[in-house]
């Protein structure tokens, strides 16, 4: 994988991880944003050096899935089956719907690469597995309804 699509996966998974502390923690947009620009990207710890990601695209999926939550959560509950709401779901996947609802909505990446990357983001939470065709099917019918052209 090249250098920068590595870091656009990077920035996409570190902005799951901001949206999942924002919703646990009182903080703003704008301390979040900051604590992980500078504390996460390209940081050290244990030895283990966290990915650079690209900064533009974090920032891009951080602000616009909280300025389109409303926006992006109507286009999850109507993707979720079973009538679940969004509220009724794992934390961690609200987070990724929203960053993901908010690359099919405003930016042209290609849905099929924004589906692969977050299924790939499901997989590293969820390695046992049972989240990642739910979360392939979640996101597929949010571009389908997104982005219809596409497909």
């Amino acid at each position: 994988m090249n250098k920068k699509r590595k870091m656009k996966s990077a920035a996409r998974l570190y902005a799951v991880q901001a949206l999942f502390q924002m919703e646990h923690s009182s903080q703003t947009v704008e301390a979040v944003v900051a604590e992980f620009l500078d504390h996460r990207f390209g940081a050290v710890y244990d030895g283990e050096e966290m990915a650079e990601g690209d900064t533009d695209l974090f920032r891009k999926l951080v602000d616009g899935a909280v300025n389109n939550q409303a926006l992006v959560d109507q286009m999850t509950d109507r993707a979720l089956v079973a009538k679940w709401p969004i509220s009724r779901i794992d934390p961690t996947l609200r987070a990724l719907f929203r960053a993901a609802g908010t690359e099919l909505t405003q930016s042209d990446t290609p849905p099929k690469v924004v589906i692969t990357e977050f299924v790939d983001i499901a997989r590293a939470f969820f390695p046992e597995g049972r989240e990642t065709s739910f979360v392939n099917a979640v996101l597929d019918h949010m571009a389908r309804e997104a982005r219809p052209e596409a497909f």
